[in-house]
């Protein structure tokens, strides 16, 4: 198979697509985070698949950047990088999450504890000294981001507006749900999840379409040669 940006795009268009199902399908099966769950396959299942979820979301987004690059501007650069940012500082914890507290569960517990119990409103116990300030980074990152993304997608009209709308309101509802009980705050991400699946498509089949008009141009161009 010949390595193309064509094939590049879609792969990346795949890649956002794949993030955004795996981010709607954890929020049903994650575990408690509790001392107990830290041990359990599905804990190590869910986190690996969730680091999964950030480094294909980082590389489906960096395709999504790059495919409308001349049309985005500044804004969509800024959007890109904030929003690329929360994905790096996504997979870092999330192989914490699923390698690290583990390991440290039957030895620290309450550090354990401390740690995957960031994002779930748990009280630390133990001094995280500057980690302890990761949920509202990872926070400002994944809103302003996700803000700012999608109404560059929008200016551009580049890919599909709908997509680009349901983003910016994705990352409204953020912080609304975080006034939620945290298992309903969860559900959030169903429609961040979509929008990532919807850009994904939006990438893939335009690409897909270039790609094809780009085959009926030569052929129409070799035909007249003859």
């Amino acid at each position: 198979m010949n390595i193309t940006p064509a094939t590049l795009t879609r792969g990346a268009g795949l890649a956002a697509a794949l993030s955004g199902l795996i981010y709607i399908v954890i929020q049903f099966i994650h575990p408690p985070d509790r001392i107990e769950s830290l041990t359990t396959a599905l804990w190590a299942t869910v986190h690996v698949l969730s680091f999964g979820m950030a480094v294909l979301g980082l590389i489906g987004l960096t395709g999504l950047y790059l495919h409308q690059v001349t049309r985005i501007g500044l804004l969509g650069l800024i959007g890109y990088l904030m929003f690329g940012f929360f994905f790096v500082l996504q997979s870092a914890f999330n192989f914490a999450e699923a390698f690290i507290a583990p390991l440290i569960a039957v030895d620290a517990p309450q550090l354990a504890v401390d740690i995957v119990g960031l994002f779930g409103r748990y009280p630390a116990v133990t001094d995280l000294g500057p980690l302890a300030a990761l949920p509202l980074v990872g926070l400002l990152f994944y809103v302003l981001g996700a803000l700012v993304f999608g109404i560059a997608i929008l200016r551009a009209r580049v890919l599909s507006r709908g997509a680009g709308i349901l983003l910016i309101v994705a990352a409204a509802l953020t912080p609304v749900a975080g006034l939620l009980p945290h298992a309903i705050e969860r559900m959030a991400a169903v429609p961040m999840g979509l929008a990532l699946i919807w850009l994904g498509y939006s990438l893939w089949s335009a690409r897909r379409g270039l790609v094809e008009q780009a085959d009926r141009t030569g052929h129409e161009h070799r035909t007249h040669a003859v």
